[in-house]
């Protein structure tokens, strides 16, 4: 992993452990005093393309939660997992609370655009939810929207049959209105932590 997007994580990951000690989550629907991304250098500016063609900012999603997952429509396991619990946790959150879970986009940022087409982002995407967007671009773009947010990916070997996978961190970032990091979702454990934690934060 590169050495920047890797201590981004590590140091992330540290703070997630000292905000969840059982003196401070003694409840686990309890809101934490911050959140605990807070002032964490996560998100920036980026150029891509949306699954209709369109190109797209960081802008675009100013004004409502972004869930950020950077991943690629072919792979075999997890970002199918992990976009189904997302989108699965933003219905149930929906259904909890119309009006906020409407304040909620899934976003998913392809790190394959060499496979990842608008045409084949905008198959894959509508399987989870229908307000998620699905961002590619050129490598370059890609290789720069992933260092904003400390996101680590690396081809695979290519195979005789010229098919290859792609090594890529598993974080969902929530972002605020402002495009600041909220906290990272639990989107590898179930729809419902999702829910939970998005009920947490959004407000």
């Amino acid at each position: 992993m590169a050495g920047d997007a890797m201590n981004e994580i590590v140091r992330l990951v540290a703070a997630l452990s000292i905000a969840c000690l059982p003196i401070a989550c003694s409840s686990p629907a309890a809101p934490a005093a911050s959140p605990p991304l807070e002032g964490a250098r996560i998100g920036g500016p980026f150029a891509l393309t949306n699954q209709n063609g369109q190109k797209v900012t960081e802008r675009a999603l100013l004004g409502r939660y972004a869930i950020v997952y950077f991943g690629y429509t072919s792979c075999p396991d997890v970002c199918p997992v992990d976009m189904q619990n997302i989108g699965a946790g933003l219905r149930t959150f929906e259904k909890s609370d119309p009006a906020l879970g409407a304040k909620v986009v899934p976003v998913f940022v392809s790190v394959d655009p060499e496979r990842d087409t608008p045409a084949v982002l905008k198959q894959f995407v509508g399987a989870f939810h229908p307000r998620t967007i699905g961002l590619t671009g050129s490598p370059e773009a890609i290789a720069a929207a992933a260092k904003s947010y400390a996101v680590y990916f690396k081809k695979g070997e290519v195979t005789s049959n010229g098919g290859y996978m792609m090594d890529h961190s598993r974080v969902a970032y929530l972002m605020s209105p402002e495009g600041k990091p909220i906290a990272l979702l639990p989107s590898d454990k179930s729809g419902d932590a999702v829910a939970a934690d998005l009920k947490r934060w959004v407000r």
